[in-house]
C-alpha cells in the first residue's frame, strides 16, 4: 500500500511520500520538487506537467492552466466568466449548465470537463509517484481548499476515481498544515491550557485561514475563513496592468490582443514580484515582446505596494473573522504561521504583524508544508505504518440542512441545520421516521452567506425505500445521516425496525441509550413525521446506533439511491476512464515513436564516427562506400520525408542499417573475443598439464595428448587466421576456441572417470580453477 500525499495547487502540485526515514517530496521529470499544474495539447499528444509548462509558447491555444478554479462549478457562476476570459480557448456552457471546454487534437475537436482535466493532472501525478516508489499507487490523501463544496469535493474524487486512484481522505489544505505543524511540535506550553495557532495560506489564487487549538497528541481546528479570489496571481495582475499600460503608453502596443505576449508579460511580472520581495526595486526587460520589438520597464517596491494597497487590505477579512469565529482575540494566538506561494510579500508580513500584534513564523515550507500534512495523515489512515497516537478533529465551513417531503428536519432552536457551521469532521446523525412508504430526503447549504458567491444551495436528493409498513401503522425507518472523512454528506443506511413491545417500554429504552436533541413534541419537526433525532458524534472507525434494545426489534435494510445535483452518474465516470485510456494509450505511442526516431538518428552518428575511425580496418571499401551511402541516405530522410513516420517506418529503417553493419561489428567484436577465448584455451591446457603429473601414468598420458592436439589445433588456425584480412569474415571465430576449451575439459574428465581416479584432495586452488574453465 502506497502512503503519499498529493497537494494540487492552483500554479503547482506537490508530491510527498512517507518513507521509513521520514517524509519525502519526489521529483519530477525535472528533478524539480514542485510540477506545473498545465495541460497542454499538442498536434499528436498531451504535455503534461513539466513538459506542459515548456510546451506552452508553441500551443498557446491548447494550453489549460489553473483547472482547481473551474472545477466542480457552474458556467453561469459569478467569477467563472473571469477565469474563463484567462484561457486562450474555447468554452461553452454543458447541459447540466457546467463548464466545456473544446481543444483541436488530432486535427479534430475534443470536449473536455474540468473533471476529465483534472484527472489528466491525476494521472501524471501518479506516474511520478509510481516511477519513483517503483510500485502502483492507488491510496492516497488529497488536499482541498476549506471553501470547496460537496459538489467540488466530489468532483475531485471523480477525477482521481478516472485517474486510478483511491483516496482515502480529502483534507483542508490549513488542516494538513497544522498537522505538519503540531505532530512534530512538543513544546506547547501552558500546563494543560490550548495553545492557538493561526495558519495563513496565500496560494497563487485564494487566501485561507485557520485557528487550530493544540494540545499534547492532538489538535482542533476551531475556524476555518477564506478569500476565494485572492491570492498571488492578483498580485501579479496588478503589475501586468501596469506595466500593459506603460508598454500600451511608451511603445504602441496591445499587448492584451497577443496571447503570447500576455503569456510572456505574466511570466515577466511573477518574476518582477518575486525579485521585488527582496529588493526596494526592480527592472522589467523582454526581448522581441510584439512586432519584434524590445520593452523595458522598471517599478519600485513602494510603487507596487501602492498598486496592490485593495489586496493588502482585503487580506485582514477573513483574519478578523478567523478570530471572531473561533471566539478569540489576537492576543490570545501564540503564533501566526504563513505559508502558501504568495506569503512571502514583505507588505503582507507587516500587515499580519500589525493584525495579530506579533511576527509572523515562517518554521514551515511555504510551498510544501500542505503535501507533507497529507503524506502524514495518509500514514495516519494507512495499516502498514505505525504513527503515534495523533488526534486530528477538523470542522467543516458550512452550515448543511436536510429536509424531507413536508419541510426540514431539525431540532427546537437549530433553525433548520442538521450539521451547523463547525461540526466535526467525520459526524454521524441518526434520525428516525414514521413511513407508510418510499419518502425523499433533500441534503442542502442553509446559510447562503457562509458559500462562495453563486453557489448553488442544492447538494443531493436521497430516496429511501420502497419498503412497506403495516396495514394501519406507519413503519419506523432508522437513517444514518453521515458527514464523511472528505466532508461530504452522504445517508450511510436506512433500516426499517418492526418492534415487538408496547410503544411506552420502546421510547423509554430508546432514550436511555442515547444522547437525544432536545424535540418539543409540538415543534415544526415532530408535525413534519419525526419520532426522534439523535446526534452524536464518533470516530471513524465507532458507532452510534447501538441499543441493548434492538436485540428485540427485527431490522429491515431498506435501498438508499442518491442523486447529485451536477454531479458525475457511474456511465459518465466510465466512459471518461475510457477516454483518459485512449488518450493515455495515444501519448504512449507517440513517445515510442520518438524514441525509435532518436535511436535511429543516434544509429546514424554512431555508426558513421565508427566506420571510419574504430571499424576502418574491418570493412572493405565496397562496404564503407555503401553504408556510407546508406547512412547519408537515411539521414536525408530523417529530416525530410520521415519527419514524421510510424514506429514501424523508424523500426524498419534502423533494421536495415543493421543488417549492413553487424557483419563489420561483429568482426571487430570478434577480433577483441577471440585474444581473450585464446588466452583462456592456453591457461585451460596450461591447468591440465599441471593436473596431470598427479595422475597415474596412463591416464597422465592420455591427457597430454588431448592438451598437445588442443594445442596444436589452435596453432594452426591462429596461423591461418592471420594470413586472412581483417576486413573479411575470420576462419576461426571466439566462439570456436571457446567450444575447443569446453570438449577439452570434457575429455579429460571422462578420462579421469573411466579409469577410476580419484582427484586429489588439494587447498582448492585446483578446483576453483577447474569451474572457471571456458565453456
Amino acid at each position: 500500500m502506497s502512503v503519499v500525499g498529493f497537494d494540487i495547487g492552483n500554479e503547482n502540485c506537490v508530491i510527498a511520500v512517507v518513507k521509513q526515514r521520514g517524509i519525502d517530496v519526489l521529483l519530477n521529470d525535472e528533478s524539480k520538487r514542485e510540477t506545473p499544474s498545465v495541460i497542454c495539447f499538442g498536434d499528436k499528444q498531451r504535455f503534461l506537467g513539466s513538459a506542459g509548462a515548456a510546451s506552452a509558447m508553441m500551443h498557446p491555444k491548447s494550453t489549460i492552466s489553473q483547472v482547481k478554479r473551474l472545477i466542480g462549478r457552474k458556467f453561469a457562476e459569478p467569477g467563472v466568466e473571469k477565469e474563463l476570459r484567462m484561457l486562450p480557448v474555447e468554452t461553452s456552457e454543458g447541459p447540466d449548465g457546467g463548464i466545456l471546454i473544446h481543444l483541436k487534437y488530432m486535427k479534430e475537436t475534443h470536449t473536455f470537463t474540468p473533471i476529465q482535466l483534472m484527472s489528466m493532472l491525476f494521472g501524471h501525478l501518479k506516474s511520478i509517484t509510481e516511477r519513483d516508489l517503483e510500485t502502483r499507487v492507488s491510496e492516497c490523501v488529497i488536499g482541498i481548499p476549506s471553501y470547496f463544496t460537496d459538489l467540488q469535493r466530489r468532483a475531485y474524487l471523480d477525477a482521481a476515481k478516472i485517474a486510478g486512484l483511491k483516496p482515502l481522505r480529502l483534507i483542508h489544505d490549513c488542516t494538513a498544515t497544522a498537522l505538519s505543524y503540531g505532530i512534530y511540535k512538543t513544546d506547547f506550553s501552558g500546563g494543560g491550557s490550548d495553545f492557538y495557532v493561526a495558519f495563513i495560506d496565500i496560494g497563487h489564487c485564494d487566501t485561507q485561514v485557520c485557528i487550530a487549538a493544540f494540545e499534547s497528541g492532538q489538535m482542533r481546528i476551531l475556524s476555518h475563513t477564506y478569500d476565494g479570489s485572492l491570492g498571488g496571481r492578483d498580485f501579479d495582475e496588478v503589475l501586468f496592468s501596469y506595466f500593459a499600460e506603460k508598454i500600451k503608453e511608451h511603445y504602441s502596443m496591445d499587448v492584451y490582443s497577443n496571447a503570447k505576449a500576455c503569456i510572456r508579460l505574466r511570466a515577466a511580472c511573477e518574476k518582477l514580484k518575486k525579485v521585488l520581495s527582496a529588493n526596494l526595486e526592480a527592472p522589467l526587460n523582454i526581448e522581441c515582446l510584439m512586432d519584434e520589438k524590445d520593452v523595458k520597464g522598471f517599478i519600485t517596491r513602494e510603487e507596487f505596494e501602492k498598486l496592490a494597497l485593495g489586496l493588502l487590505e482585503a487580506i485582514s477579512i477573513p483574519c478578523n473573522k478567523a478570530l471572531t469565529d473561533a471566539g478569540l482575540t489576537a492576543e490570545m494566538i501564540s503564533s501566526v504561521e504563513l505559508v502558501g506561494s504568495g506569503s512571502r510579500i514583505p507588505a503582507v508580513a507587516r500587515l499580519l504583524t500589525s493584525l495579530f500584534k506579533r511576527e509572523p513564523s515562517r518554521k514551515l515550507n511555504a510551498s510544501e508544508c500542505v503535501a507533507r500534512g497529507c503524506a502524514l495523515m495518509c500514514a495516519m489512515l494507512s495499516p502498514i505504518y505505525r504513527v503515534r497516537e495523533y488526534e486530528v478533529q477538523d470542522s467543516i465551513p458550512f452550515s448543511i440542512g436536510l429536509s424531507s417531503n413536508e419541510g426540514p428536519i431539525c431540532a427546537a432552536g437549530s433553525n433548520g441545520v442538521l450539521f451547523p457551521e463547525g461540526q466535526p469532521i467525520p459526524s454521524i446523525k441518526v434520525i428516525t421516521f414514521q413511513r407508510t412508504n418510499l419518502f425523499h430526503l433533500e441534503a442542502f447549504y442553509s446559510n447562503q452567506n457562509e458559500l462562495p458567491l453563486g453557489t448553488s444551495h442544492k447538494i443531493s436528493c436521497f430516496t429511501i425505500g420502497p419498503f412497506h409498513g403495516s396495514h394501519d401503522n406507519k413503519a419506523r425507518v432508522k437513517v444514518r445521516v453521515r458527514l464523511n472523512l472528505h466532508g461530504i454528506v452522504i445517508i450511510e443506511s436506512a433500516t426499517l425496525i418492526k418492534d415487538h413491545m408496547d410503544d411506552s417500554v420502546k421510547k423509554d429504552d430508546y432514550h436511555s441509550n442515547f444522547d437525544p436533541m432536545d424535540i418539543d413534541s409540538n415543534s415544526e419537526t415532530a408535525a413534519n413525521g419525526v419520532e426522534d433525532s439523535i446526534n452524536k458524534r464518533v470516530s471513524p472507525h465507532g458507532s452510534a446506533d447501538d441499543t441493548s434494545t434492538d436485540k428485540a426489534n427485527r431490522r429491515l435494510d431498506v435501498p438508499v439511491s442518491e442523486n447529485i445535483y451536477g454531479g458525475m452518474t457511474e456511465a459518465e465516470i466510465f466512459e471518461a476512464r475510457e477516454k483518459e485510456f485512449q488518450l493515455a494509450q495515444q501519448d504512449r505511442i507517440v513517445e515510442l515513436t520518438k524514441d525509435k526516431k532518436n535511436s535511429l538518428e543516434s544509429y546514424v552518428y554512431e555508426m558513421r564516427n565508427k566506420l571510419f575511425n574504430t571499424y576502418r580496418s574491418f570493412a572493405s571499401d565496397q562496404e564503407r562506400d555503401d553504408i556510407s551511402r546508406s547512412l547519408q541516405e537515411t539521414e536525408e530522410w530523417l529530416y525530410e520525408d520521415g519527419d514524421d513516420e510510424s514506429e514501424l517506418a523508424y523500426s524498419s529503417k534502423l533494421e536495415d542499417l543493421k543488417k549492413l553493419m553487424d557483419p563489420i561489428e561483429n568482426r571487430y567484436k570478434d577480433d577483441e573475443g577471440r585474444a581473450q577465448a585464446t588466452r583462456d584455451l592456453l591457461k585451460c591446457i596450461s591447468e591440465h598439464h599441471t593436473f596431470a603429473d598427479s595422475l597415474p601414468p596412463q591416464n597422465k598420458e592420455l591427457i597430454i595428448n588431448e592438451c598437445n592436439k588442443a594445442e596444436q589445433w589452435l596453432k594452426e588456425k591462429m596461423q591461418q587466421q592471420e594470413s586472412f584480412p581483417k576486413n573479411a569474415d575470420p576462419i576461426l571465430w571466439s566462439s570456436d576456441i571457446k567450444n575447443k576449451a569446453e570438449d577439452l575439459n570434457l575429455i579429460c574428465q571422462r578420462i579421469m572417470r573411466s579409469r577410476g581416479s580419484s582427484i586429489p584432495e588439494d587447498n582448492g586452488e585446483d578446483k576453483q580453477d577447474t569451474s572457471n574453465h571456458p565453456r
